[in-house]
């Protein structure tokens, strides 16, 4: 399991983490970003710079958002037909265009 971003990332997509990361393991949703727990070296480049600190290792994350970024890769998120898993980096993939439902419900609220 990899790092984890929490509820301060949301509508804040600055970026500054993507540019450290050396496996390319964080993934850039509709309104927030998510690290792939599979592909995450647990290098600790992201942690200082994310500009809100929304970064936190598994043992220091809140469980509703270390099970909430596990979901944004295990299942089909709205709209999609399959889960993301484990496509080998955020740069060939893209923009996902969509959040969990747990973040998508969030920034309705």
């Amino acid at each position: 399991m990899g790092y984890v971003i929490n509820d301060k990332c949301i509508n804040e997509l600055d970026g500054s983490c993507v540019d450290v990361c050396p496996v390319d393991c964080i993934y850039e949703g509709l309104t927030k970003r998510y690290i792939n727990p599979t592909e995450c070296i647990d290098c600790g480049a992201c942690l200082p710079e994310c500009p809100v600190d929304a970064i936190a290792t598994p043992k220091k994350a809140d469980p509703v958002w270390l099970k909430d970024n596990a979901e944004f890769f295990s299942a089909a998120l709205p709209g999609k037909d399959d889960p993301l898993e484990s496509p080998g980096g955020a740069y060939g993939t893209g923009p996902i265009g969509v959040d969990t439902p747990l973040v998508a419900n969030w920034t309705k609220e």
